[in-house]
C-alpha cells in the first residue's frame, strides 16, 4: 500500500469510528433514558455533548499538529478517544457520562480534519470524487452496521457495552499511526483563542437553550440561552472581521458551492439525525419494538445509499452537481414524510420503503455534498475549508437532534404522542427542501480563491 492511502485509510478509520458513535449511541438513548431518569432532549445530550468536544477540538487540530506533528496528533486523537470511551462505559451518572463524552468528542475531534486536510493534499484535484467516494462509503457502512450491533449488544448486555467496544478499533487506529505515518511537522499559526471561545460558547448555549426549553416549567432561562448563543454568534463574525487569523475563516463560504454544500448537509444528514433519534423513540417507546429491530432500519437506509452513491460517483461529472442536488433532496423528503404514516396500520412496509428512499436520497446529497464543498480549494485554502466543513459537518448532526427533540416535545404538550411525532416527521421534510430554493446559486462562477481573506 502507499503512503497516500496509507494517510487515507488512517483518516477513514477515524471518520469511520466517529460515525459509530454517532450512531451506535443513538439506538442506546431510551434504555439511558429510562435507567438514569432523563428526558428524551435530555439524553440527546449524550450526542449533543461528544459534537461539542469534537468542535472545541478542531479548529486547534492544526495548531496542534504544527507543533507535535501529525503523527503524535493521530495517535493522541485515539488515545484521548478510548480514554473518554472507558470512562462513558463506565458512568454511574448521567452528568458524569457527559463529561465524559466530551472528552470523547474532543480526542476524535483531532484526527478528523488533521487526516483529511492530510489526505486531500496527497489526491490531485480530479482525483479528490474517488477519495469523496470513499469518505461517503465509509458513512454508510457505519449507519448500517453499528444501530444493529448496537441494538443487539443493547438487547442483550448493557448500553454500556456501546461505548466500551469502540475502545478496541480507536487503539489499533492509534498503533497504526504511529507505524504508517511520516514523523514531520507542518506549519501553523497561533490558534485564535478567543474566536474559539466565542463559537463554542455560542454553540453550548444555542444546544442548551434548545434542549432545556423541551423540559423547563418556566421558558425564560432556555430563551435567555438562545439568545446569548446569537450574541455569541454575532460577536464571532464581528472578531472575525477584525482577526487576520480568525478560527473559523468564514470566507470559504463565499464559494458558492461550499456555501451551498453546507446548507445540504443540515438539509439531510443533519434532519435525517434528527428524524431517525426521533423514530427510534418512537418505534420502541410507542410501537413497542426492540433495539436489535429499531438497529435494523439503518440496514435499508445504508442499502439505498450506498446504490445512489455507487451511481453518483458515475453521473457527477456528466449530468453536475445541481441535478444531483435536486434529485437527492426530494427523495430523501418523500421518505421522511412516509414516516408520519406509520402506526396501527402501517408499520413495516412503509419503513421498508421510507428508510430506503431516505438512504437514497441521503446518499446522493452527502456524496454530491462532501465532493461539491472543496473542489475548488487547494493548498492553505483547503487546510481552512476542512475545518469549517468539518465543523459544519458535526455541527449539523447537534443541531438536527436538538432541533428536533425541541419541536417534538413542543407539539407533545398540545396533542398526542403519536400526532407529535407525525407532525414532526412532516415539518422535518418540508425543511429538508429549503435548499432547493438557492439551487441556482451553483451556476454563480466560484470567486477567486486568491480574493479570499488570507490569513
Amino acid at each position: 500500500m502507499t503512503y497516500r492511502y496509507r494517510v487515507a485509510t488512517l483518516f477513514l478509520a477515524g471518520f469511520f469510528i466517529d460515525c459509530i458513535n454517532i450512531f451506535m449511541s443513538a439506538i442506546a438513548l431510551p434504555d439511558i433514558s429510562r435507567q438514569l431518569h432523563v428526558s428524551e432532549s435530555s439524553a440527546a445530550w449524550v450526542a449533543n455533548s461528544y459534537i461539542l468536544g469534537l468542535t472545541l477540538i478542531i479548529p486547534l487540530s492544526t495548531w496542534i499538529a504544527s507543533h507535535i506533528g501529525v503523527r503524535m496528533t493521530m495517535m493522541a486523537s485515539m488515545a484521548l478517544f478510548s480514554v473518554g470511551a472507558l470512562c462513558t462505559g463506565l458512568s454511574t451518572d448521567f452528568n458524569g457520562l457527559i463529561v465524559f463524552r466530551l472528552l470523547q468528542g474532543a480526542g476524535g475531534g483531532l484526527l478528523i480534519p488533521v487526516g483529511q486536510a492530510l489526505t486531500f493534499s496527497l489526491f490531485q484535484k480530479n482525483e479528490r470524487a474517488r477519495i469523496s467516494t470513499l469518505i461517503m462509503a465509509v458513512a454508510l457502512i457505519a449507519p448500517a452496521i453499528s444501530p444493529a450491533a448496537g441494538g443487539v449488544i443493547v438487547d442483550h448486555f448493557s448500553w454500556r457495552w456501546v461505548f466500551l467496544c469502540n475502545i478496541p478499533f480507536s487503539l489499533l487506529t492509534a498503533a497504526l499511526a504511529w507505524w504508517w505515518i511520516n514523523a514531520e511537522k507542518t506549519t501553523a499559526q497561533r490558534p485564535d483563542l478567543v474566536g474559539l471561545a466565542l463559537v463554542s460558547l455560542a454553540l453550548a448555549a444555542l444546544l442548551m437553550g434548545m434542549s432545556l426549553y423541551a423540559d423547563a416549567t418556566n421558558p425564560a432561562l432556555p430563551l435567555r440561552l438562545v439568545i446569548l448563543g446569537v450574541i455569541f454568534a454575532a460577536l464571532y463574525v464581528r472578531h472575525y472581521r477584525r482577526q487576520p487569523d480568525a478560527i473559523v475563516d468564514l470566507s470559504v463560504l463565499s464559494n458558492p458551492r461550499m456555501r451551498f454544500s453546507v446548507l445540504v448537509y443540515y438539509a439531510v444528514p443533519g434532519i435525517f439525525t434528527g428524524v431517525n433519534l426521533l423514530n427510534i423513540f418512537f418505534l420502541q417507546l410507542v410501537m413497542g419494538w426492540g433495539a436489535s429491530e429499531t438497529g435494523l432500519l439503518m440496514v435499508l437506509y445504508a442499502t439505498g445509499s450506498f446504490g445512489a452513491m455507487s451511481v453518483c460517483g458515475r453521473l457527477y461529472n456528466r449530468v453536475g452537481a445541481a441535478k444531483l442536488f435536486l434529485t437527492g433532496l426530494i427523495c430523501h423528503a418523500v421518505g421522511i414524510a412516509l414516516l408520519s404514516l406509520v402506526g396501527a396500520d402501517y408499520g413495516l412496509p412503509v419503513l421498508v420503503v421510507a428508510y430506503l428512499l431516505m438512504g437514497i436520497g441521503g446518499g446522493i446529497g452527502a456524496n454530491t455534498a462532501q465532493t461539491t464543498a472543496m473542489i475548488d480549494f487547494t493548498g492553505e485554502h483547503l487546510s481552512r475549508a476542512s475545518t469549517v466543513w468539518n465543523l459544519n459537518r458535526q455541527m449539523s448532526f447537534s443541531v438536527g437532534a436538538a432541533l428536533f427533540t425541541l419541536l417534538f416535545n413542543l407539539l407533545q404538550q398540545h396533542t398526542t404522542a403519536t400526532s407529535a411525532y407525525h407532525t414532526t416527521f412532516l415539518i422535518a421534510a418540508l425543511l429538508g427542501l429549503l435548499p432547493l430554493l438557492t439551487l441556482m446559486s451553483l451556476n454563480k462562477q466560484p470567486e477567486s480563491l486568491c480574493n479570499q481573506k488570507e490569513n
